[in-house]
């Protein structure tokens, strides 16, 4: 393994940790604000938002530094931001901070797959992009549990300071593994907005925007659907998450070698899956060793989705990858923006904290639905070249 992944391996670490760890949060801070669980919530749709506008806009404005470069100074943004949020003193002072921290996630991550799959042979791109992810996963294994128990322990402000040390390490790890990639030459905006004109691309991120918004839909709100449903202790939703993380790192290493294999079969699967997981929740919920199960089981169908829908867009982008890669990150984020602003409708009208294991089913099926067309139109469209290979006769 190039040690340049494990670089980008410890920055995605630090950004899963800050992504994922107000899940577990936000009773915590909704009663230090004195605001409601689903206005706390605004936290997790800000910061999805932030992706959103953040992935194209920093990759624009990165569009003339080398890749290297730019993921240094995301890095940096990603700290400053995570120290607003540790001493903001109020919740639209908390609410920007996670957007400031949020610009630099998109870009990061999308910069970091392009990076990440020209390290390595063409037939291992899903596999290096895995890799890189794999920090993210991990996340959710210690950054996010300990992050949670921190938060609950000491006090959620200290929780963003340590996150904030992380990103420096993150920082550090980039300026001495990551080599130097400069701007590949003849690479224009023009070029990269140019994939966008692909209907493929766009089927990919609305798989995006809908598969994993169905995952976000439920985790959003575990903390008070497991204390107030399951009867899990505050104390326990820290080991709630870490099984969550297992089952994102376990999705994501099945995800990342089978999308090189059987790239559309390992989507169906998935996506289905979480579509019945997520349906099936809203009545495990009620019992403690169910409802653990089915995160376990949300974690992984939904994360086995990235590397390979990821691997899609860089496909289908062609030599213009950089921009779009970091559009369907945002296009990650946009499905828990949605998702997390669902779920708190659904809540805040009375229909429970399971309800938004309905949601998120719905997003999920809706995303299979989309696989299946975008298959469908591949098969009536030919191969970019295609036409200009097939008239060439074959002599024996």
């Amino acid at each position: 393994m190039p040690l340049a992944l494990l670089a980008l391996a410890i920055g995605a670490f630090g950004i899963g940790t800050t992504e994922f760890v107000i899940m577990g949060l936000l009773p915590e801070i909704a009663g230090d604000y004195g605001v409601s669980i689903p206005t706390a919530g605004l936290l997790v749709t800000g910061y999805a938002l932030g992706v959103v506008i953040g992935a194209p806009l920093m990759t624009v404005l990165g569009n003339r530094i080398s890749r290297k470069t730019m993921l240094i100074l995301l890095m940096g943004l990603f700290v400053v931001g995570n120290l607003l949020s540790a001493l903001a003193p109020s919740f639209p002072l908390m609410l920007t901070g996670r957007i400031v921290t949020s610009l630099a996630h998109g870009a990061f991550f999308g910069i970091g797959s392009v990076v990440a799959a020209d390290l390595v042979a063409p037939d291992k791109k899903a596999g290096a992009i895995a890799t890189m992810f794999t920090g993210l996963t991990i996340a959710n294994i210690v950054g996010v549990p300990l992050g949670t128990f921190i938060g609950q322990a000491v006090g959620w402000r200290t929780t963003f300071a340590v996150v904030a040390a992380l990103g420096v390490v993150g920082l550090l790890g980039i300026v001495r593994l990551v080599p130097a990639m400069p701007r590949p030459e003849g690479a224009r905006l023009r070029g990269e907005l140019a994939a966008f004109r692909n209907p493929q691309v766009l089927l990919a991120m609305a798989m995006t925007v809908l598969g994993f918004g169905g995952v976000f839909a439920a985790i959003t709100y575990i903390a008070p659907m497991m204390t107030r449903v399951a009867g899990y202790s505050d104390g326990a939703v820290t080991w709630l998450l870490v099984l969550f993380g297992v089952g994102m790192f376990l999705g994501n290493l099945l995800g990342g070698r089978y999308a090189d294999r059987k790239l559309m079969p390992m989507l169906y699967t998935t996506l289905g899956g979480l579509a019945v997981v997520l349906a099936l929740f809203t009545v495990f919920a009620h019992d403690k060793f169910l409802a653990a199960i089915a995160i376990l089981l949300v974690g992984a169908l939904g994360f086995a989705t990235v590397p390979p829908l990821q691997k899609r867009v860089l496909d289908q982008a062609h030599g213009a990858p950089t921009l779009a890669s970091a559009v369907n990150i945002g296009a990650f984020n946009l499905g828990n923006a949605l998702a997390a602003w669902l779920g708190g409708l659904v809540i805040a009208a009375g229909l429970g904290y399971t309800a938004p294991n309905w949601v998120g089913a719905v997003l999920a099926a809706a995303a299979l639905v989309l696989a299946f067309w975008s298959a469908a139109l591949e098969r009536r469209t030919p191969a970019p070249g295609a036409a200009a290979a097939v008239p060439a006769p074959v002599h024996h």
